[in-house]
């Protein structure tokens, strides 16, 4: 059985409405109805005859072109389902509109265990010392130094030259650990959305930017299960409690198989631990902490932090007693929190990725 959440954030339907985007408002409404784009097609006319899209809009052509451009297709029984150009199309327009409103700004560095091979100059210059690349010198500036310095004449001298700022870039190994759990669908708020799009947009960073990094995505429940990047676009949430132990112990041990010297995990939450894995059976609780539930689950954190594998946690809740659980995870993993709200969760994560993979060298 699946279970959909029909709620559209309406300011940012607004948003891409004012602007008659129509593939990112399509966009929009595949990823709400788990990937469904005859679902999406019927919320289109919906906003249509609801007066949001102009009368004279042919839908009919737009959808014509979709087909036309391979991004969806018909099955045996005649209903549209996505392609994989489709699927591509969708990381594009996440990680596009994530990467956009990235606040450069915001806090969140920290210190990285082991750098790559790679070396990415920078545009930030200094003065040469011994040692450094010579395939590093900026070449245009050196003779400027030179010329200013000799009055227009050319004597080039080693106080003269200027080398590029540059950084090693990290290799990763990352999990992004998504619950799927019933309160991410609850009290009129869609969590489920926002998180799939942060996996998506992370897909399409890595894949176009970071080649060499591993990214595996773990959906959690009742109970934790890795799933294909490519079935991004169609997961829900559905009638389960949160299994955070399992989470990270699934996923402790998918990093276990990677060769990356850095290692993380990324969980996206917005509920407390609510049940555990003993044997064949579910331990449940629902109601409040359960203290036997939250002791496994900070024991694993801690198993994370003994293998070195960092974990930060983008909780969607306020709830006091839930931040507490979350800030006694962070520290006996020596990890990182952040309190996010649904509608920058995708800003906070690919800007902690993208600082977790650098170190300035001098």
């Amino acid at each position: 059985m699946r279970h959909r959440y029909r709620h559209l954030d309406p300011r940012l339907l607004q948003a891409l409405l004012d602007g008659l985007n129509l593939q990112r408002v399509f966009n929009q409404l595949l990823l709400a109805s788990g990937g469904d784009p005859q679902q999406a097609m019927e919320w289109m006319r919906y906003l249509q005859e609801q007066g949001y899209l102009p009368e004279s809009l042919d839908l009919d052509a737009f959808f014509d072109s979709l087909e036309d451009q391979q991004v969806m297709a018909r099955d045996t029984d005649g209903a549209f389902q996505l392609t994989g150009i489709g699927e591509r199309r969708i990381r594009r327009s996440a990680f596009e509109e994530i990467f956009s409103s990235l606040d450069r700004g915001s806090s969140g560095y920290h210190p990285i265990r082991a750098s790559g091979d790679g070396v990415e100059k920078l545009p930030e210059t200094r003065p040469y010392r011994f040692g450094d690349e010579l395939h590093h010198i900026d070449m245009g500036r050196s003779l400027h130094n030179s010329l200013k310095r000799n009055f227009g004449t050319l004597q080039l001298t080693e106080d003269d030259l200027e080398v590029h700022e540059t950084e090693h870039l990290t290799t990763c190994a990352t999990i992004v650990a998504i619950d799927i759990s019933h309160s991410m669908i609850l009290y009129g708020e869609d969590r489920i959305t926002p998180a799939k799009k942060v996996a998506l947009a992370l897909t399409e960073l890595i894949q176009t930017k970071y080649p060499k990094d591993h990214l595996g995505v773990i959906l959690f429940g009742d109970r934790a299960e890795p799933i294909f990047l490519s079935e991004l676009p169609y997961i829900e949430a559905g009638p389960y409690h949160t299994n955070t132990r399992e989470a990270l112990q699934l996923a402790r041990q998918l990093l276990a198989r990677q060769k990356q010297p850095n290692k993380q995990i990324f969980l996206i939450t917005d509920g407390k631990p609510s049940a555990i894995t003993e044997g064949d059976r579910i331990y449940k609780n629902p109601f409040g902490l359960d203290m036997k539930i939250v002791n496994l689950t900070l024991e694993e954190a801690d198993l994370c932090r003994r293998q070195k594998i960092v974990v930060t946690t983008f909780m969607i809740a306020t709830d006091p007693t839930l931040k507490s659980f979350v800030e006694k995870l962070t520290q006996i993993n020596r990890g990182r929190a952040f309190f996010a709200s649904p509608d920058n969760l995708g800003e906070f994560i690919l800007a902690d990725y993208i600082r977790n993979r650098r170190k300035r060298v001098r």
